[in-house]
């Protein structure tokens, strides 16, 4: 008898940000300021994700007031930055939340996402991530960090849940 994918059981997607929402590039100003582009299919998978109950999270070892304020525009459970240590915070969180690590998916891109993605339930990279990262990973995405990778994702546990028609009826005329 096949075991269910995990990707059935998912109520929470706690997703990396630089090289997996964005591209990994950052830009500064003259003051110093970091500047980040996020891609809107990301964006709008995230929405689709919320909307059908499944809870996001950003975690992000990189402090961004721009990371804060894209977190408010798509109303996220939560957005966690500055994080050193980041299996941490998450044995600190997940309680709180009251989810466990075999009902989270974790994507990341790079080797301080690798504990995460150890213990998540459904470990997902993208394509531009390191190969000891990829190694691990149960799904690699076909898009890279910051091209829609999370949008792919997204779409994956929404059908995988059985929330996908759903989710269209709502868009359809």
């Amino acid at each position: 008898m096949n075991s269910p994918s995990p990707a059935k059981q998912i109520k929470l997607l706690v997703s990396d940000v630089d090289g997996t929402l964005t591209d990994g590039c950052l830009g500064y100003d003259s003051q110093g300021s970091d500047s980040k582009v996020f891609n809107v299919l990301d964006g709008m998978g995230i929405v689709m994700l919320i909307r059908a109950g499944i809870r996001v999270g950003f975690l992000s070892a990189k402090e961004s007031a721009v990371l804060k304020a894209r977190a408010r525009d798509l109303d996220l459970a939560f957005c966690l930055d500055g994080v050193s240590d980041k299996k941490a915070k998450l044995d600190e969180l997940l309680p709180e939340l009251g989810v466990s690590y075999d009902e989270m998916c974790y994507i990341g891109d790079d080797l301080n996402d690798i504990d995460c993605l150890g213990l998540s339930a459904f470990p997902v990279t993208v394509a531009s991530a390191r190969p000891e990262v990829k190694r691990i990973s149960a799904y690699i995405t076909r898009a890279s960090g910051g091209r829609g990778a999370v949008r792919e994702l997204a779409e994956l546990l929404l059908r995988a849940q059985g929330l996908w028609s759903a989710n269209l009826e709502r868009y359809e005329t």
